[in-house]
């Protein structure tokens, strides 16, 4: 044992196991205790600091212009967090990623297996925590559902990461096909296949971005919707709740990775692409 006035203290605190665990580690690297257990908590807290993030694969703005081609792979994209939303390259339906595993709702409205090394030329993810838990008793009807979004966040200027598993009186979604490269997404989302579902359990899954960063993500809330058996799902256009737990997290950081295709570097991405994008997500 290390002769060190730390460990009196730590005993009074820590479990003998990990106790001794510490002592022979700090032998070994030739530290004391107390600046061994330091180490340790500056790197954990700095972990949290870091996991708690939006991630951003590309800015939506490349998005909205047509740039579905990029090298982003799921497995890329898992790293940076296990909850979020996006699509495919060649926009080849819908992505979601809950509890870590990554979902792929194509146009007929469908759920499909996803791999690893697939592509995708947008995705937002985080790790998903939630700060606050609220379990909805009571209807609201679609306009009511985002009313009630509203007073659960404290602050429209921003980013929160939104989980909603209940019971719904009806959701209605759409599901992007896969399109050319090179289309706008206002022109390549005219003619998507929506569905209805009627009195259905499932899982919203999504984010609130504040206006001023919609050249980076699509402002406002974002969801994406599963059925309970993972089966069927798509983009949230209309939602009416029975019951439901809303989870949401608060994220102070935006990650956002800048892609190195030929397309994107040479893309003219100044324009204003609000009404575009307002028009492709509704």
């Amino acid at each position: 044992m290390i002769d060190d006035p730390a460990l009196s203290k730590l005993e009074l605190f820590l479990p003998q196991d990990l106790l001794k665990q510490l002592t022979i580690s700090a032998e070994r690297a030739g530290f004391s205790v107390a600046d061994l257990a330091e180490q340790a908590l500056r790197r954990f807290l700095s972990d949290e600091q870091r996991v708690n993030a939006v991630y951003l694969s590309a800015p939506i703005n490349a998005l909205v212009e047509g740039f579905y081609v990029e090298n982003t792979t799921i497995a890329l994209i898992k790293e940076h967090g296990d909850f979020g939303l996006g699509t495919f390259n060649y926009l080849d339906g819908e992505l979601v990623i809950l509890d870590g595993v990554v979902y792929q709702i194509r146009s007929d409205g469908n759920v499909y297996d996803v791999k690893d090394d697939e592509r995708s030329p947008f995705a937002c993810v985080t790790f998903f925590k939630p700060d606050t838990l609220d379990d909805i008793e009571e209807n609201h009807s679609s306009r009511g559902f985002y009313d009630l979004l509203n007073t659960l966040i404290p602050s429209e200027n921003m980013l929160y990461a939104i989980r909603i598993d209940g019971t719904f009186n009806h959701i209605r979604t759409r599901a992007v096909p896969r399109s050319e490269n090179y289309k706008p997404l206002v022109e390549a989302t005219k003619n998507q296949p929506v569905f209805d579902f009627y009195d259905v359990q499932g899982c919203l899954a999504g984010f609130y971005t504040p206006r001023f960063m919609e050249s980076l993500n699509a402002p406002g809330y974002h969801l994406h919707f599963l059925t309970e058996d993972r089966r069927h799902g798509g983009h949230l256009i209309e939602c009416s709740l029975k019951k439901a737990r809303i989870g949401i997290q608060h994220v102070p950081k935006l990650d956002v990775g800048l892609p190195v295709t030929l397309d994107y570097l040479t893309a003219d991405l100044t324009r204003d692409i609000g009404e575009d994008l307002d028009k492709a997500e509704k």
